[in-house]
């Protein structure tokens, strides 16, 4: 499990969505993380394969203008969530069969915010009044983004 500051987190998604969140979302939060960038880089691989390049490119990433949006506001909301311990975890699944160029690698961190800010938005669209996010909603709205990424 990652090593991110609780107190980060937690003031993160009241910052992002006035959500409360706690000790116990935060393995929810990495484990949608890293699921949904590991299945953006296998859909990035399959357009660099595809494209005969030996090598992911940033622009090969599976990026929506909604998500590019959210990658801004997480710049600008400029809340400290470290996601360093977040994406060294994706060392750990399934090795990719083509490398990442250095541009892809420095900017995994701005899509990995995107979507956490992305995922913290989608809670209060869901769920309008929601102010701690249960077992149940942390489902379905994260198998809301297994439809669309």
């Amino acid at each position: 499990m990652p090593v991110i500051a609780i107190s980060r987190f937690e003031h993160f998604f009241r910052a992002a969505a006035g959500l409360d969140v706690d000790k116990s979302d935060l393995k929810r939060y990495s484990d949608f993380v890293n699921r949904k960038m590991y299945d953006m880089l296998v859909v990035a691989e399959a357009a660099a394969k595809s494209n005969g390049r030996d090598i992911i490119e940033f622009w090969d990433l599976p990026i929506t203008k909604g998500l590019q949006e959210s990658m801004h506001d997480f710049r600008d909301l400029n809340e400290e969530l470290d996601l360093a311990p977040i994406l060294a975890e994706l060392r750990a699944l399934p090795p990719l069969d083509l490398s990442l160029s250095e541009e892809t690698e420095s900017r995994l961190s701005a899509v990995a915010g995107g979507l956490s800010l992305a995922l913290a938005k989608a809670f209060t669209i869901v769920y309008p009044t929601l102010r701690n996010p249960a077992t149940e909603q942390w489902e379905r709205v994260t198998r809301l983004f297994d439809l669309l990424l």
